[in-house]
């Protein structure tokens, strides 16, 4: 048994204006778009399919305060398409941001309400990711965010270092999922999450008891009776258990 990472989940206070931006941002098309929720997935793809992680972005009414500890990295090929993006980015509405990076070859966005992307320079690793390069997780300890991800995820580990860990799903495609270290305390409900699937004809409570024997806790964060369950990684960061698929 296991499950794969198969989208990323954003808080919005309007859903389908922060999914219209990432669809253009992404050149995906949006293929759900109701009163609390905005689906979008690259164009020529079946979800669930490791190639891509698609982007579900969910109505909310708190505003953000702090900054995600979650994020999304764009991929570029050259120093052209890195500056022609960041322009057509900002022209589609994101904002320019100094979270302290200093002097760095990527450039910090964020969209239209606040969620901190970066649009990375050209680098060889993510030459074949597709548009978004990587899911990008600030922690405390990449080697046991490595541990607990590598073993509740089918993904394979690339790297693991004191400082980061990579890990990508087990055919090689698609984004790469990483760890950073990184000394701020989470004190808020994450409003960028992962939300993962067991495979067809896996039970769902199995994979989930499985999942919290690797150290998950169970989350309320209201969501009733759902079909799906919240868990919270080994350091807080909250995630959904979705039904097979």
């Amino acid at each position: 048994m296991a499950t794969r990472l198969v989208q990323v989940a954003m808080n919005a206070g309007d859903n389908s204006a922060v999914g219209r931006f990432w669809a253009e941002a992404l050149g995906w098309k949006v293929t759900g778009d109701q009163p609390g929720e905005t689906n979008i997935e690259p164009e020529g793809v079946t979800y669930p399919d490791p190639s891509a992680i698609v982007i579900d972005v969910l109505a909310v009414p708190e505003p953000k305060t702090v900054k995600n500890r979650v994020h999304v990295d764009l991929a570029t090929t050259s120093a052209a398409h890195q500056a022609e993006l960041v322009a057509r980015l900002r022209a589609l509405g994101a904002t320019p941001v100094d979270i302290g990076q200093g002097d760095v070859p990527w450039t910090v966005l964020a969209d239209p309400e606040g969620n901190e992307f970066c649009v990375l320079e050209p680098r060889e690793v993510y030459r074949d990711t597709g548009p978004m390069a990587a899911v990008v997780v600030d922690c405390g300890d990449p080697r046991e965010m490595a541990r607990f991800w590598g073993e509740a995820m089918d993904w394979t580990v690339h790297e693991v270092t004191d400082d980061h860990a990579v890990l990508r799903s087990a055919r090689g495609v698609g984004p790469y999922l990483e760890f950073l270290r990184n000394p701020d305390v989470k004190t808020v409900k994450n409003r960028v999450h992962l939300d993962v699937r067991p495979y067809p004809g896996d039970d769902q409570a199995a994979e989930e008891d499985r999942i919290r024997a690797l150290g998950a806790t169970d989350v309320d964060l209201g969501q009733g009776d759902v079909a799906w369950t919240v868990l919270a990684d080994p350091e807080g960061n909250e995630f959904c258990v979705l039904q097979p698929s």
